[in-house]
């Protein structure tokens, strides 16, 4: 200890634990800011989890590109796809190209003497398996039987099959736009015709571990789809998979110069660009509150270095008459502020750090012990809480958390050193 400088030995003498009111504001302090930084990492964490997680998911399912054909005689509909294939097929960012058929219908389970029949309304997605990008991703994500899109085979999400009961082997009715508008055209004919509905059987159950896929998305082969909406051999649009996914907006531009105005580009990011903006910006909101929990711990160090320095006035004035310059002197109580910072950083950090790991577990746990779902999925998307540590964030947050810390002790410290040896021994 007395190989340290006097500034620091004083500090950390001073900082000694006793039954006063100072050291009572002080503890406040440091449990302030660990709470403070605490809190901020684990919140971030969640939401650059959350913001990580959601492009995982989204990029799973969904295509880097979509294009659709705006103009033309086909009321938005490619006939020779193909050849535009062939053109988008050029660009050395793009691994694959695929015809895409995607809608809404109607199905209905066939129920028995033993289980009821129940409907929904999920969106068809006809997909080439072995040209479309996600089949791959979606493979890997059955729990349940497996990906065969063969006949009349269909692959659902595991939240869809639990709502309407399904298992492997079952059968859904599917009613599509063509059923729906032979229905009309026979109740305008005033006839009693009986429209029968397609038959599917549920081949596979996916989870991609995202909600809203899980939940409303059924997938046929594209024959399959082109025929429910009577497309014959056309397709609704094409979907692309790059290399790079972040690369969208760059190849979207040169395939829109490609194709010409006939054709319209969207990017994954574009289609999901509202959940994804609101995740960038309440991140960035709950930064900056956040950030008040560390300021008002940094209040409470302001309070405690003013009483303290009051408290200590006469050793000021003795230390002084000593020869410590005013440096020195404010060295000692800024030196105060920043242990306290970095024991309250350190402690959050740790306190961070460990919730973050044991977050689900945690969420488990009160499951089971009070019955609620904090985190219910069909709210957030996800079956568990993610959480993305960013080693920049935390290093943003913890040096931060310390500079606030210091800031709160330089006011006092400064008043302590500009103290002169006779005013101070004279005010005891």
């Amino acid at each position: 200890m007395f190989r340290l400088p006097f500034e620091l030995f004083l500090a950390l003498r001073y900082l000694r634990p006793k039954r006063t009111f100072v050291s009572v504001i002080t503890l406040i302090s440091i449990l302030g800011v660990a709470l403070g930084v605490a809190v901020l990492i684990i919140v971030i964490s969640v939401m650059s989890g959350f913001d990580h997680d959601l492009r995982e998911k989204i990029l799973g399912f969904n295509p880097h590109l979509a294009i659709v054909q705006t103009n033309g005689t086909l009321n938005g509909l490619m006939n020779d796809y193909a050849s535009i294939t062939k053109i988008i097929s050029k660009e050395k960012n793009v691994q694959g190209v695929s015809p895409f058929v995607m809608g809404p219908v109607l199905v209905e389970t066939q129920g028995d003497t033993n289980r009821p029949t129940y409907q929904d309304a999920p969106y068809m997605r006809g997909m080439d398996p072995a040209a479309d990008g996600n089949a791959l991703q979606i493979s890997n994500n059955i729990v349940a039987g497996k990906f065969d899109l063969s006949g009349r085979g269909m692959v659902v999400g595991d939240y869809f099959a639990s709502r309407l009961h399904l298992q492997i082997g079952d059968h859904l009715s599917v009613y599509s736009a063509r059923e729906i508008k032979k229905m009309k055209a026979a109740y305008d004919r005033k006839e009693n015709e009986a429209i029968l509905p397609d038959d599917y059987e549920v081949r596979g159950i996916y989870d991609v571990g995202y909600f809203d896929y899980d939940s409303h998305y059924a997938i046929v082969s594209l024959d399959n789809a082109q025929d429910l909406y009577d497309l014959n051999d056309k397709v609704q649009g094409l979907f692309v998979t790059l290399a790079d996914p972040y690369q969208a907006e760059a190849v979207k531009t040169q395939l829109a110069h490609r194709l010409g105005d006939d054709f319209a580009v969207t990017t994954w990011m574009e289609e999901s660009s509202g959940i994804l903006n609101a995740l960038v910006v309440e991140k960035n909101v709950m930064f900056y509150l956040l950030f008040f929990i560390v300021l008002v711990a940094a209040l409470c160090i302001l309070s405690a270095q003013i009483t303290f320095v009051i408290q200590k006035t006469r050793e000021i004035g003795m230390l002084k008459a000593l020869g410590a310059t005013k440096l020195q002197i404010s060295g000692i109580f800024l030196g105060q502020s920043a242990i306290i910072g970095v024991i309250g950083v350190a402690s959050g950090y740790g306190l961070g750090m460990l919730a973050v790991t044991f977050r689900n577990e945690f969420l488990h746990f009160m499951r089971r012990v009070t019955g609620w779902e904090l985190f219910p999925s069909s709210v957030y998307g996800f079956g568990e809480l993610p959480a993305l540590i960013t080693p920049s964030d935390v290093v943003i947050i913890c040096i931060g958390s310390f500079i606030i810390c210091l800031l709160g002790g330089l006011l006092p410290a400064i008043r302590a050193g500009s103290l002169k040896p006779v005013e101070a021994l004279r005010y005891e």
